[in-house]
């Protein structure tokens, strides 16, 4: 957004002959990169701060809401008027009416295949109890429970009085935290080899977001020149192009220290120095555009030799 942001902004100028009247009092193309970098700067160090804070804290986030919905009990997926499964698939409820306040059901209907047995359950009333150890069960009231299929020997129909359907809590082992859950501490403490190259991936990842900014937003400068021949959409096809080969390499040097088959301080570089020897050429190529391209990269006192 940042890289854009500023491409449209200069681009704008070029079509309003702005940049014509920059030119006109004397002033180059380099004298924009100073007031764009104060427009930048804290603008990157916000990147650079949700790269290294927000992006693990949102992971992290995720992960617990995901695993509190696994680890979810069968009580909070019922729903009046709705058949209900639960998330093992051993358990169907069906709750004609429900109470939440005073937890109160009524005409319920459970269907249990735990040990490839069937038992249904059916009662008019019950209600929803909350042991202290967190438990939750599911309580009939004066209803009939018939066990086993109808046509076989063993099939039984019951009365009872209550009859509690038990929920027990389920423990689902937590896993151990990726590396994008981790904060830059975590990242680098790490002993297990394996684990370590993962966590350089991420930080390799991590630090590259606000350096790619940077090195976007000086490439923006000298790309944002609009030639009337091309067309005005030309510098924003080249953005694109750009950006995108910026970023896909960014997580190509992710992958392969991630796998180790770089070292982390082999791939953190080249891809930055590229883009920035790119923001240095086209700059450079805006200055004195009458001179031959491979001699507008020499020191201005050799150029007219």
């Amino acid at each position: 957004s940042l890289f854009i942001a500023v491409l449209i902004v200069l681009v704008r100028w070029y079509k309003d002959s702005e940049m014509i009247v920059w030119f006109a009092s004397g002033l180059s193309i380099t004298n924009l990169i100073g007031p764009i970098l104060r427009f930048a700067i804290p603008l990157i160090l916000i990147i650079a701060l949700l790269a290294a804070f927000v992006w693990p804290w949102a992971n992290r986030e995720s992960s617990v809401i995901s695993q509190r919905f696994q680890q979810r009990d069968d009580v909070s997926m019922v729903a009046a008027g709705q058949f209900k499964e639960s998330a093992k698939a051993e358990r169907v409820f069906f709750i004609e009416d429900l109470d939440v306040d005073k937890g109160e059901v009524k005409n319920i209907f459970v269907a249990d295949t735990r040990n490839q047995k069937l038992s249904v359950a059916v009662a008019a009333t019950g209600y929803i109890e909350n042991a202290p150890n967190g438990d939750k069960s599911v309580v009939l009231l004066k209803g009939r429970r018939y066990e086993g299929q109808p046509t076989q020997a063993n099939f039984r129909i019951l009365e009872f009085d209550e009859y509690e359907t038990k929920i027990l809590s389920k423990e689902v082992s937590k896993p151990p935290p990726r590396d994008r859950e981790k904060n830059v501490i975590e990242l680098i403490q790490e002993s297990d080899p394996n684990i370590r190259r993962a966590n350089f991936g991420e930080l390799l990842w991590r630090i590259g977001l606000p350096i790619m900014a940077l090195g976007l937003v000086l490439i923006a400068i000298p790309l944002a020149y609009v030639n009337p021949r091309l067309g005005n959409y030309t510098a924003m096809f080249y953005a694109v192009l750009i950006y995108l080969m910026y970023s896909n390499l960014l997580n190509l040097s992710q992958n392969y220290v991630s796998q180790g088959r770089i070292d982390f301080f082999i791939g953190l570089w080249p891809i930055h120095l590229i883009a920035f020897g790119l923001a240095f050429v086209l700059i450079r190529n805006r200055i004195n555009p009458s001179v031959k391209w491979w001699q507008r990269q020499l020191p201005r006192a050799w150029q007219s030799k």
